[in-house]
């Protein structure tokens, strides 16, 4: 499964607002406006999770969201200025995760996603494009791809990652992954770190970075790239 939000909507100036909420919310997002679009669409890329506008040009969300369930247990979540009881009901009947009604807040419209994402079992703390961690499965993907990280590691970036652009001495950090306070060498951060950042590379994208050294200081989480 990717890690994009497929966003249908055919009006344009809120697909793209919903895009840049999602973007400041670390995930990323592809826009469609066409219904007939969205089926093949989805077969090839399988989103993480679609957000389906029911009034749509060429297919109806409904009818949208009827044929995804056919084939896939994407979370979808609808969206529709139609507030008739009957409509909620057979929206969600027809397998649809969550239902919001127009107008709405975009900020609950991400609190949504999370929430539904979590329901659902999935990934739902992103931190930098295309990265993704589950605490709950101590598991970290990037662009789709897991890294295979050991505890200690996935532990490591965890906590860098939950504060972005915050610098951690090695003795903070060393403090975080073993809180039995047993004697190590302060180096054991550094070789963490190497093979994190080792194991971060195979996945990235050419020029991405995601951790960071300060000489004679320590190491914080900034995504960049060049």
């Amino acid at each position: 499964m990717s890690e994009i939000i497929l966003i249908v909507e055919d009006e344009e100036k809120l697909a793209q607002v919903l895009a840049d909420y999602l973007h400041e919310a670390g995930f990323e997002s592809h826009c469609l406006g066409d219904g007939s679009a969205v089926v093949p669409w989805v077969r090839e890329y399988n989103p993480r999770l679609i957000l389906l506008d029911v009034m749509l040009p060429g297919k109806s969300g409904l009818d949208i969201c009827k044929e995804v369930r056919s084939f896939s247990t994407t979370p979808i979540i609808m969206t529709t200025a139609k507030v008739e009881e009957i409509d909620r009901l057979l929206g969600l009947e027809l397998g649809a995760d969550d239902y919001i009604c127009k107008p709405f807040s975009p900020r609950e419209v991400v609190a949504r996603v999370k929430s539904v994402l979590r329901r659902s079992g999935d990934v739902v703390a992103p931190h930098a494009k295309g990265l993704v961690l589950d605490e709950s499965r101590y598991q970290a993907t990037l662009h789709g791809k897991e890294l295979d990280l050991t505890s200690v590691e996935f532990t490591l970036l965890n906590l860098l990652a939950a504060h972005p652009g915050r610098i951690y001495r090695r003795q903070q950090l060393m403090d975080h992954i073993y809180p039995d306070q047993r004697i190590v060498c302060d180096r054991t951060i550094d070789s963490h770190i190497k093979k994190l950042r080792k194991k971060i590379a195979v996945a990235a994208n050419p020029g991405e970075e995601f951790i960071h050294s300060l000489y004679g200081t320590g190491y914080k989480f900034e995504y960049s790239a060049r």
